[in-house]
């Protein structure tokens, strides 16, 4: 939905709150794609939703309520165990570079890792490690476009928004990682 406000466009986020085993996730759509999700130990939180800027979702199935009920069920059904990719139409906002980053995380599969350094050789660019991790650290949709699938060279938990302990319980949730301890 777009407004005009003292001669100048500025767009109105629809919102969703949605309680997971990582804690209360905030999860934001336009008509077109799911454009955020925001961690409670989000690193870059959204801003203040009580600002006139962003509306919580209502339920009257606008365009982006749409797009936020079929992202809440893909959560709910992959916290479950049920789901290991998701389907969402993504709108995310990024440079060219962060986006092919992201469309790269996209296709990392379900209960594996893989590193920045591999990244930026699929990029074609292996020197690119650094911007790939910059970029990784941007994304908007973590879980959906999965970030934390990326770990440093030798495999450890590095540079995850949401934070080290969010990042271990969701491999660990897929099977990437052994639990540890009881």
């Amino acid at each position: 939905m777009r407004v005009q406000a003292r001669n100048r466009e500025h767009v109105v986020t629809t919102f969703r709150r949605f309680a997971s085993p990582v804690g209360e996730l905030v999860l934001t759509a336009s008509d077109s794609g799911l454009t955020g999700i925001y961690l409670p130990t989000s690193r870059h939180g959204p801003p203040r939703v009580e600002s006139e800027d962003w509306v919580e979702d209502d339920g009257r199935r606008s365009g982006a309520g749409a797009m936020l009920a079929r992202a809440c069920e893909q959560l709910q059904e992959y916290f479950a165990g049920a789901r290991t990719a998701f389907d969402v139409p993504l709108s995310a906002s990024g440079t060219t570079f962060e986006r092919r980053v992201w469309e790269l995380l996209r296709g990392i599969p379900y209960g594996t890792t893989t590193s920045y350094g591999a990244l930026a050789h699929r990029l074609g660019d292996p020197r690119a490690t650094r911007a790939v991790g910059a970029a990784n650290g941007k994304n908007p949709i973590p879980i959906i476009v999965p970030c934390h699938r990326v770990v440093g060279a030798r495999g450890d938990l590095t540079g995850f928004g949401g934070g080290i302990d969010c990042k271990r319980w969701l491999l660990e949730h897929e099977g990437a990682l052994m639990r540890l301890g009881g």
